[in-house]
């Protein structure tokens, strides 16, 4: 079944046009193919872009939008029509439905009325999932509160992980744009880089997007960050938004491994995710970084409520806070907790396999495996059932506890 509906729109208005557009834009179960501006042009856009739904707007000549509808009936029977008007006429109404319309529509609709719409047509073409709803693709961020607590081997694996489940098509974008290393823990030589979609996301279908990905043997796509320093500029927010909503129009899942330098291309990326999962060790600076972090996210109303703490290394034991002490400063449930296995995890990494075939029943290997699952299925757990979750009153004291000064000192005395 496919994640998204791939849809083209025709408008002779500007205006009403560019709102439309905006409005599908900002929908995750719609890949925006084409939009045109002729009635007369949109039959051979939809002949070469094979959208699996056409809207078109009836008020600047609604005669000639009737007779683009009744063409397309014939020409693309595959392709769901959804009519907008401004017209409440029941006339235009009727005829609108007998030349092919699934959809009528108010112009200009509400965003939820549009969307429910568009989920109809989905879900009528393609099948549900098992919640009733169209299935859509879910983004999953990987995120570290510093350098070195194993967000690129988590990322790594949870896509891997996803990818060998026969359901899924699973793409893995380095979002570490300067020295991300994807690409030597799947054991690959990639043939394009982010830049590389990203200069051409306008031209690029389904089949030649998979072409420009890299497929590793567990069936995980990888997107690799740039080759070239020179080309960071290259990558913005907003190309970005385009590539992923690519991406989400070609598979169910979307792995991000994010950068420590939280620039305003990760913050998007946040944004633009479904899951958070913020790697953290257990160790001082670790923790004051979480703190930090999450003091700044939690101002963010699209990002807060997706933070899943994920502690990894659990058992290192040198030099770690207790856990419960880590939760008390942080202020919030531990997500889940990885426990500490270097030696299989290094070579996991020299060896270009992920855990499930380099180790497949050691305890980190289940952990992950445990972590994909929750996070595939949106469900908050608490993995650790001896501590009790702390309150916002005993986070915003413990808070003060991991920044410079006096509280630090006293710690650590102690």
């Amino acid at each position: 079944m496919s994640n998204v509906l791939r849809t083209a729109i025709v408008d002779p208005n500007d205006q009403s046009r560019d709102g439309l557009k905006s409005m599908l834009l900002g929908m995750d179960i719609v890949w925006l193919d084409a939009e045109c501006s002729r009635y007369d042009f949109f039959a051979d856009v939809v002949e070469r872009s094979k959208p699996d739904a056409a809207i078109i707007s009836l008020d600047v000549n609604p005669d000639r939008a009737l007779m683009l509808m009744e063409k397309l009936r014939s020409s693309s029977p595959e392709c769901s029509l959804i009519a907008l008007s401004r017209s409440t006429d029941g006339q235009l109404i009727l005829k609108t439905i007998r030349a092919g319309a699934k959809e009528f529509l108010p112009f200009p609709c509400e965003l939820e009325e549009l969307h429910v719409a568009l989920e109809r047509v989905l879900q009528a073409k393609y099948g549900s999932g098992t919640d009733g709803r169209a299935r859509g693709c879910r983004i999953i961020a990987v995120a570290g509160a510093t350098g070195g607590v194993g967000c690129t081997s988590i990322a790594v694996n949870i896509g891997c992980n996803l990818a060998m489940r026969p359901e899924n098509t699973v793409a893995l974008v380095d979002l570490d744009l300067a020295l991300g290393d994807a690409d030597v823990f799947l054991d690959t030589i990639p043939e394009y880089s982010l830049v590389d979609v990203t200069e051409n996301v306008a031209r690029l279908d389904f089949h030649l997007l998979r072409k420009s990905l890299t497929k590793h043997s567990s069936g995980l796509y990888l997107l690799p960050r740039p080759v070239q320093l020179q080309d960071l500029e290259l990558i913005t927010p907003d190309s970005l938004r385009k590539v992923c909503g690519l991406l989400r129009a070609s598979f169910s899942h979307i792995v991000m491994d994010i950068s420590k330098s939280y620039s305003q291309v990760d913050l998007t990326a946040l944004e633009l995710s479904n899951e958070i999962v913020l790697i953290v060790q257990l160790d001082l600076p670790c923790l004051r970084n979480m703190v930090r972090l999450l003091m700044s996210l939690q101002q963010m109303d699209n990002i807060r409520d997706k933070v899943k703490v994920v502690v990894n290394r659990v058992g290192l034991e040198s030099g770690q806070i207790s856990l419960k002490k880590a939760r008390e400063t942080i202020g919030r449930e531990v997500f889940f907790q990885i426990p500490n296995d270097y030696r299989t995890m290094v070579e996991m990494r020299n060896n270009g396999l992920p855990l499930i075939e380099q180790a497949p029943k050691a305890a980190i290997t289940l952990a992950v495996q445990q972590l994909t699952d929750l996070l595939a299925g949106a469900q908050v757990i608490n993995n650790d059932d001896n501590e009790k979750p702390t309150t916002d009153k005993a986070s915003s004291n413990n808070w003060r506890n991991f920044w410079p000064g006096k509280s630090v000192a006293k710690t650590k005395s102690k």
